[in-house]
């Protein structure tokens, strides 16, 4: 055999087994391609999946607050159209748990719903309170539990209903200072 038969032979073995080699490393390339877009088409649907997934949560989460202010609404709604305080009943009070133990007016004790009767100092007692005034320290913890049963707006910050005798009255708590006065409640 001669050298260029030699150099043929030694060629076609060479390109038999480089050929696919070759095209193996070709194709190891082409399947990490396949395999990284792949892995990127997942992780964009699943970043895609958990928006969705967020925006569903929020628009559950606005309904249901929507939801539970409707609720409160015809909750208070309701209560204020049947179970509200009326200046032409006399009788009122009668099976609200808060007058419990009210047996009616009792001469040197003023009455507060939720409280019970309290002493009061005589000069005091039948006490004309008047806006701008201001309500004696020991008298300023008899707050009223549930304004809206009387028809009154929540009261501005820094101030709270007081009952005080027959009347309930606004005051600064800071003060004391009476705001506003609801006359002869009960």
């Amino acid at each position: 055999m001669n050298r260029m038969t030699k150099a043929a032979v030694v060629a076609i073995a060479l390109a038999t087994t480089a050929a696919p080699m070759a095209a193996e490393a070709q194709s190891r390339r082409d399947d990490r391609r396949e395999w990284r877009q792949d892995r990127r088409d997942d992780r964009r649907e699943w970043r895609q999946d958990r928006r969705d997934d967020r925006r569903e949560w929020r628009q559950d989460r606005r309904e249901w607050r929507q939801d539970r202010r409707d609720d409160r609404r015809d909750w208070r709604q309701d209560n204020r159209r049947n179970d509200r305080w009326d200046r032409n009943n006399r009788d009122w009070w009668r099976g609200r748990a808060e007058f419990r133990d009210y047996r009616g007016a009792r001469q040197g004790y003023w009455y507060a719903p939720g409280h019970g009767y309290y002493r009061v100092e005589p000069r005091y007692y039948g006490q004309r309170w008047q806006r701008g005034g201001y309500l004696p320290p020991a008298y300023r913890h008899y707050y009223v539990n549930d304004p809206y049963y009387y028809g009154l707006p929540p009261a501005p910050r820094g101030y709270r209903y007081v009952h005080a005798g027959s009347d309930i009255v606004m005051i600064a708590l800071a003060s004391g200072l009476i705001a506003s006065v609801l006359y002869d409640i009960f």
